[in-house]
């Protein structure tokens, strides 16, 4: 979508639905937990499956990382013109569902002004998908960063277009958030990429697991560093089975994720801790039908047991 017709997108498609969002409320203080949980868990599932299911399990929202193993969603049958977007939207509704946030292969890493730029514009349609869907949350994220000379420049150029993409949400409903993935978890490089890359539409997404399980650092000490940029969160547990790690059930492995969990509701987040089940990546995992099951129920328990 060209940038001179966006603000055209924008109006037709999201103004009879109201870009405020007023019908979501935020939890309040004692309130339970929002949980949401992201579609990599259920790569095989219809959109309605997805919905159905949220809704039977007592989720509050769905994160689309793909459908049908679509992951392009502006290719997605359900997000493809204005009148499948309607659609879609009010099925969620429906459910009292919200999408949470749309999760793009956008990569931020790359010093090629071709891929740059090829991975800039996907993210650019997510962002104009995500303000029809009335989702406020997009998630982009670095993947391989050089370990010589060059690490330096690829931290510049990460920082650069993430701003860049803050710059095109401006004057929207919809924030940029990067999460802490691939090599960049080392706390200290992440608070300046988010220091540098500061504004009113970018974040970051605090993947717990992807980070300890590199740099083994604790919860307390990343939170109290990253804090201030955390928007959205990737929930997740594994363990090493024959020396290779494996993802487990919640509270079923060996990292400190309920310590995270902990300080975030110390902390007063107030978003949504979602669920992410890497079945598409991994498939010999337990199926989503009872990973996606399962978490509600860890939640609730580990929340409960601190009443």
């Amino acid at each position: 979508m060209r940038r001179s017709n966006r603000r055209e997108f924008l109006k037709a498609s999201t103004g009879m639905l109201g870009l405020a969002y007023a019908g979501y409320p935020r939890p309040r203080a004692g309130t339970k937990p929002l949980l949401s949980f992201s579609t990599l868990g259920c790569p095989g599932w219809t959109y309605s499956a997805i919905l159905d299911f949220a809704q039977d399990h007592g989720y509050d929202g769905i994160e689309i990382r793909g459908i049908l193993g679509q992951l392009e969603l502006p290719q997605c049958p359900e997000f493809i013109d204005k009148q499948h977007i309607v659609q879609s939207l009010q099925m969620a509704k429906n459910k009292n569902l919200r999408f949470v946030d749309l999760g793009s292969s956008a990569e931020l890493h790359h010093l090629d002004p071709v891929k740059r730029q090829a991975n800039l514009d996907e993210a650019k349609r997510f962002i104009d998908l995500a303000a029809a869907l009335e989702c406020p949350f997009v998630r982009v994220f670095p993947n391989q960063l050089p370990k010589n000379e060059q690490r330096q420049a690829t931290v510049d150029a990460i920082i650069a277009n993430l701003a860049e993409l803050g710059r095109y949400a401006n004057g929207g409903p919809v924030s940029v958030l990067m999460e802490s993935h691939g090599d960049a978890v080392l706390t200290p490089e992440l608070r300046h990429i988010m220091e540098s890359a500061a504004g009113p539409h970018t974040g970051m997404v605090w993947d717990v697991y992807n980070m300890w399980s590199v740099t083994k650092e604790s919860p307390a000490d990343v939170y109290r560093q990253l804090k201030p940029y955390i928007r959205h969160t990737h929930i997740k547990d594994a363990k090493l089975v024959d020396g290779k790690e494996r993802y487990v059930l919640l509270g079923r492995g060996e990292s400190p994720i309920f310590e995270a969990i902990d300080l975030l509701v110390a902390g007063g987040y107030d978003g949504y801790y979602s669920f992410e089940w890497e079945k598409l990546w991994h498939p010999e995992i337990d199926a989503p039908e009872l990973a996606l099951a399962d978490y509600p129920l860890a939640m609730k328990k580990h929340f409960q047991s601190k009443q």
